[in-house]
């Protein structure tokens, strides 16, 4: 076994796959950049808000008011010097830094693409993406045409994980016997031509879309990687992502997944992309050639940065299964769900409202949430008991500040899940203001009066 690792590190393979992985991934992320401060999403979700939700831990990470956009500034330009591989390695490190910071800021807008990115963002530190084809290959004048394989590997397997992983969290018994919630989802968008007044509504097209959405994220890795199966694979990419992009508002996902699995391919299809690249260059008088080395570039620090990596993945590989430590049902307390690539399983509605106590006199008021937050905080908050706690806390330590005494917070909570009736979801009796996050579970979380099989 040894010696067939030793053999594995040390073998090599065609650089062009990781250069044309490495242009588009910067350039997806310049233009997701740029999307954000076009709708003006900086202002409203970082600027605006008086109140942001932290993760446990990362509290010290808060938006820099007016500055928040200088943050996003230096995301965008290190993400264009991704993309055409100058100073790559800085490059990549203050995008990983800078998008990370952004992603931290509010949980409100958690989403698995954007933990994607991140975890992405930090394997690409670790590879020579700049090897060839790059303005860092331009500056030295030498490109090398290979690079070992298990660079190239790194990639894939995160990919992998990604939907085999969503493929494992649709192995439930509300995904696969109830349809839910895409019988949710799905007729509400009875505005779409021909599809939407029809199938659409039809039940038998929801079990069709839960099933073949599970087989999909389990089968599409394997797929990928055996070549005879690869081209029809990327089809289905396209066609999936391009489906659930019309149905669903997820932003830049879809094209993000669809632009990354072209590292599957061999190297052929990347090298005619930087060849049809390369005339386009030539055309605007802007490329010389440069000397190709048959040596393979050899990253610094190589065993290093690969036990770093292995490190890494054995913990992304651990990580989605933490929630089996945690009492009660995952997709009610949350506890663990996060982080473990589970995409678009539930629907959760309630409202949560807040009550303000003198524990003396007894004296108490009831708070209105919206004098501190957003409707879209609101929605998150009222169903996400790390939030209802954080928040109990923000409100007790504001009226405290304002000279009231003897604090209790209390919080009265309904939610709805997955399309059930509602029901009581914190324990109302319970203090909040004298609970403390932690990793710990959190006994003041209501049981789920049903029951949810699978993994």
């Amino acid at each position: 076994m040894t010696a067939k690792l030793k053999t594995y590190f040390k073998s090599q393979t065609n650089a062009a796959p990781l250069a044309v992985f490495r242009m588009l991934f910067g350039i997806m992320m310049l233009y997701s950049i740029v999307r954000f401060w076009y709708h003006g999403w900086i202002n409203t979700l970082y600027i605006e808000p008086k109140f942001h939700f932290s993760y446990y831990g990362f509290e010290w990470i808060q938006p820099l008011g007016i500055y928040t956009n200088l943050l996003f500034s230096v995301a965008g330009l290190s993400a264009l010097f991704v993309a055409i591989g100058y100073k790559y390695r800085f490059a990549i490190v203050v995008f990983f830094l800078s998008f990370t910071y952004i992603e931290l800021m509010d949980k409100t807008t958690y989403l698995n693409h954007y933990y994607f990115i991140s975890v992405l963002s930090f394997v690409m530190i670790f590879l020579p993406a700049n090897a060839f084809f790059s303005v860092d290959a331009y500056t030295r004048k030498i490109a090398f045409q290979s690079v070992p394989k298990w660079t190239i590997d790194s990639v894939k397997l995160l990919l992998a994980m990604v939907y085999f992983y969503a493929g494992l969290a649709k192995i439930n018994s509300d995904w696969l016997f109830k349809a839910m919630p895409l019988k949710i989802w799905l007729p509400s968008k009875y505005d779409m031509p021909i599809l939407g007044t029809h199938i659409m509504q039809e039940e038998w097209f929801h079990f069709a879309m839960s099933w073949s959405g599970m087989l999909y994220d389990l089968c599409i890795p394997f797929l990928l990687l055996y070549r005879k199966t690869r081209g029809f694979a990327f089809l289905l990419v396209v066609v999936f992502h391009v489906f659930t992009r019309v149905l669903f508002p997820i932003g830049m996902f879809p094209f993000i997944m669809i632009v990354s699995t072209l590292i599957f391919f061999d190297a052929g299809l990347h090298l005619k992309i930087i060849a049809i690249l390369k005339r386009l260059l030539k055309a605007m008088g802007v490329f010389k050639p440069i000397e190709v080395t048959s040596h393979p570039m050899i990253p610094k620090f190589q065993r290093f940065s690969a036990a770093i990596l292995t490190l890494f993945f054995a913990f992304q590989l651990l990580l989605p299964f933490r929630y089996v430590v945690y009492p009660g049902e995952l997709f009610w307390t949350e506890e663990g769900y996060r982080f473990s690539w589970r995409v678009m399983l539930m629907e959760k509605m309630g409202y949560t409202t807040f009550k303000i106590v003198d524990k003396v006199s007894g004296e108490a008021f009831i708070v209105n949430n919206s004098d501190f937050l957003t409707v879209f905080q609101e929605k998150e908050m009222s169903t996400q008991p790390d939030f209802i706690l954080e928040y109990a806390h923000f409100l007790g330590d504001h009226f405290a500040a304002q000279g009231h005494k003897n604090i209790q917070v209390f919080a009265e909570s309904y939610v709805a899940l997955n399309g059930r009736r509602s029901q009581p979801f914190i324990d109302k009796t319970v203090d909040l203001y004298q609970e403390q996050e932690s990793f710990k579970p959190k006994t003041w979380i209501l049981p789920f009066n049903d029951e949810i099989k699978g993994l």
